[in-house]
C-alpha cells in the first residue's frame, strides 16, 4: 500500500489550513494545479475538492525530494507530507483561504501521472462546452463546478433535515411505472418478460405520492429523479431532480407556509441571506394582466398596460379588426427610451416575432411631436386618452402589440424582460420571491380542439368554483400555486382532488372517457374510493434552485453529468445503438427512417 494512503486518517483538506496551524506536520492529497520553478525553490498549488494549498519544494530542506519534484506536471496526483509555515511578510495571498501559509514538503509520492489536459483546469476556462462535457471528469475538477456540487449537496441535506424535523417521511417511489398522460412525452422502457409491453420512467411521482396519502403516510418527501422526453432549453434536462412532497389534511396556506420555511432556511444557511416570510402572493390573472407571464420578474417596472379601451371605436383598421375578433392591445412604456435607434427597434420587433407577434408598433414622444409609423391613423381623442392612460412624457417610447391575448402576453411579456436586461433596468441584488395563485383549471387547445389541464389532471378547483365544472369550466380557478424567484418558476403544486366523482368529472372534461380513465388511472380512482384524505403538495426543481443560488449561467453547470441540448451525454456517447441480440430479446425492430 502506498506510503501516504496509509496516513489517510492524518490528512487535511487542502483548503483547511490556516495561520494557527503553523508548525504542524500534515499530510495532503490532491492534484497539481500549477507548478512554478523560481530558480531553486519550487512552488506547487495542490488542489482537492475544497480548494488549494501552496506547497514548497526547497533544496535546502531536502535536495533529493526537490530534484524528484522537477518531474511534476499539471494534474499529477500526489500525496505529500510536510510542515506548515507562515508565508514571508508581504507574500500572503488574500484571494485564498490558505493564503497566509504554505507547506514545506519533506516527502511526497506520485500516485498517478496525467496526460496534458485538453483545456486548462481553472475557473475562467474559455473553451467550447461540448469539449468540457466530453471530458466532464476534468471539468468537474474546476473549483467553480466543484463548489456548485458541494452547495447542491448542502441544499439536499438542509431539505432532508428540515422536512424530517417537520415530520415528513422520506419514501422512495418506483422508477418503472405505467405510461400515463401527464403533459410531456414519456421515456419508455421495453419489458423483456412481457413482450410488447412497456414501463415508463416517471415524469414525477405524482400518482404514487397521492397513493401514499391514501395509505395514511400524511407527510411524504423525496429528493427524486424525474424524466421527460421533451425539447430542451438552457434550464431543461431530460432527467432532473425534484424536492418532492405531499401533505394530508392541509389547505393551500399550510403548504405554502411549510415551503416558505424551507426556502428561508436554504437561503440563510447556504447564501447567508435573511429572507422575510410570508412571501407576496399574486393571482394568475393579475400576473398576466400586468406582466404577460405567469412567472413574472418583479425586480423592475415596465409593466404592460391594456389599452384596448382607447381604441374601442377606432377607425384604424388593423386595431379595429383585432378587437372585433376578441383580440387585445397592450403597451409597454420605456422612460427615456426615445433615444433608441431604429436598428434597436427593429431588433426588438424581431424578438417579439419569435412569440407570434406579427408586428411591434411604436411611438417616440419627442419635444413637439409623436414620431411613429402609425400615429397618423389615431384621432386626437385617441392620442389624448393614450397619453393619459400611459402617462407619456417627452423622451419616452411606447411599444404596442395587438393580437390574440396569448400572443400579446407572450410577446410583450418576454420583450419586457429582454428590454430590462438590455437597458440595464434590473437590480441584480434583489431576491423577489412571489407566489402565483388561482391559476385557471383548464385552457382550450386550438390544436387538439379540447380542454387541457393547466397544471395536471389531479389538481382540484377552488371549493367555490366546483359548480363551474358543470356549467363554465373555463372560468373555474384551480387550487394551485407556483413559487417564482426573479422571473424563474422554482416550484409548483396544488391541492389535489380527493373525490373519485370529481376526478372522473375532470377526466371527462379533459376528453378522457370512463373506459380510458379506468385503463390508465384505475388504481388511483379505486384508491380514492377507500377513504382518501384531503391532500396537497409541491415540488421544487432542485437543479433550477441550485442554478439561481450559485448564479450559474446554465443548469448544466450544477449537474454532475448533464446532457446537451440534444439530450446527448458527450462523455459516454449515450444514447447509443444496442446489439441485435438485445433487440431480439425485447421483440423490437428499429426503424431508422422515422
Amino acid at each position: 500500500m502506498p506510503l501516504f494512503i496509509e496516513q489517510l486518517k492524518r490528512s487535511h483538506p487542502c483548503a483547511a489550513l490556516r495561520a494557527s496551524d503553523e508548525g504542524k506536520q500534515v499530510v495532503l492529497f490532491g492534484w497539481v494545479a500549477t507548478r512554478r520553478d523560481h530558480g531553486g525553490v519550487m512552488f506547487v498549488d495542490l488542489r482537492d475538492r475544497e480548494g488549494i494549498t501552496q506547497i514548497v519544494f526547497n533544496p535546502e530542506l531536502n535536495e533529493k525530494i526537490h530534484e524528484l519534484a522537477k518531474d511534476l506536471r499539471s494534474e499529477y496526483v500526489l500525496g505529500i507530507q510536510g510542515k506548515v509555515r507562515l508565508r514571508p511578510p508581504g507574500m500572503s495571498n488574500a484571494k485564498l483561504p490558505t493564503g497566509e501559509i504554505e507547506v514545506y514538503v519533506e516527502d511526497f509520492e506520485v500516485f498517478n501521472k496525467s496526460k496534458t489536459p485538453p483545456f486548462p483546469i481553472e475557473n475562467d476556462t474559455d473553451v467550447n462546452e461540448e469539449l468540457r462535457l466530453k471530458y466532464r471528469y476534468l471539468d468537474l475538477r474546476r473549483p467553480v463546478l466543484a463548489k456548485n456540487l458541494i452547495l447542491r449537496h448542502q441544499v439536499m441535506q438542509i431539505a432532508r433535515n428540515y422536512l424530517s424535523e417537520n415530520h415528513f417521511l422520506e419514501i422512495e417511489t418506483p422508477f418503472l411505472g405505467k405510461s400515463t398522460p401527464e403533459g410531456a412525452r414519456d421515456y419508455l422502457v421495453p419489458s423483456r418478460v412481457h413482450p410488447g409491453k412497456f414501463f415508463a420512467l416517471p415524469q414525477s411521482p405524482q400518482l404514487f405520492k397521492q397513493i401514499l396519502m391514501v395509505s395514511g403516510f400524511d407527510r411524504y418527501m423525496q429528493i427524486v429523479r424525474c424524466f421527460r422526453d421533451e425539447d430542451l432549453r438552457a434550464d431543461r434536462q431530460p432527467e432532473f431532480t425534484q424536492i418532492d412532497l405531499e401533505m394530508s389534511f392541509v389547505s393551500q396556506d399550510d403548504v405554502l407556509k411549510v415551503m416558505e420555511g424551507l426556502i428561508v432556511k436554504v437561503w440563510k444557511e447556504v447564501g447567508g441571506v435573511e429572507l422575510k416570510a410570508p412571501f407576496p402572493r399574486m393571482t394568475y390573472d393579475e400576473a398576466m394582466d400586468r406582466y404577460g407571464l405567469d412567472a413574472p420578474d418583479t425586480r423592475f417596472g415596465l409593466e404592460l398596460k391594456n389599452i384596448s379601451s382607447v381604441f374601442a371605436n377606432t377607425s384604424f383598421k388593423v386595431f379595429a379588426n383585432i378587437l372585433s375578433k376578441k383580440g387585445i392591445i397592450k403597451a409597454i412604456k420605456i422612460e427615456d427610451g426615445a433615444k433608441l435607434s431604429r436598428s434597436e427597434i427593429d431588433e426588438f420587433e424581431k424578438f417579439a416575432s419569435v412569440y407570434g407577434a406579427k408586428g411591434l408598433a411604436w411611438i417616440k414622444v419627442l419635444e413637439n411631436e409623436w414620431q411613429s409609423p402609425i400615429v397618423k391613423f389615431f384621432s386626437d381623442a385617441e392620442k389624448a386618452d393614450l397619453s393619459k392612460l400611459l402617462d407619456m412624457k417627452v423622451g419616452d417610447i411606447v411599444f404596442f402589440v395587438a393580437d390574440k391575448p396569448k400572443v400579446v402576453n407572450d410577446a410583450l411579456g418576454n420583450l419586457r424582460e429582454h428590454l430590462a436586461a438590455k437597458l440595464k433596468r434590473i437590480d441584480e441584488s434583489k431576491l423577489n420571491f412571489l407566489w402565483i395563485v388561482d391559476f385557471p383549471m383548464f385552457e382550450y387547445s386550438e390544436e387538439e380542439k379540447r380542454l387541457t389541464a393547466v397544471h395536471h389532471p389531479f389538481t382540484s378547483a377552488r371549493p367555490s368554483d366546483l359548480p363551474l365544472l358543470d356549467s363554465e369550466p373555463l372560468k373555474a380557478k384551480a387550487n394551485a400555486y407556483d413559487l417564482v424567484l426573479n422571473g424563474n418558476e422554482i416550484g409548483g403544486g396544488s391541492i389535489r382532488i380527493h373525490s373519485m366523482e370529481v376526478q372522473q368529472k375532470v377526466f371527462s372534461l379533459l376528453g378522457i372517457g370512463e373506459e380510458e380513465a379506468r385503463e390508465k388511472f384505475g388504481f388511483l380512482l379505486e384508491a380514492l374510493e377507500f377513504g382518501a384524505p384531503p391532500h396537497g403538495g409541491l415540488a421544487f426543481g432542485l437543479d433550477r434552485l441550485i442554478m439561481l443560488l450559485t448564479g450559474a449561467a446554465s443548469i448544466r453547470d450544477v449537474i454532475a453529468f448533464p446532457k446537451t441540448q440534444k439530450a446527448v451525454c458527450q462523455m459516454t456517447e449515450a444514447p447509443s445503438e444496442v446489439s441485435a441480440k438485445q433487440l431480439l430479446e425485447l421483440g423490437i425492430k428499429v426503424n431508422k427512417q422515422i
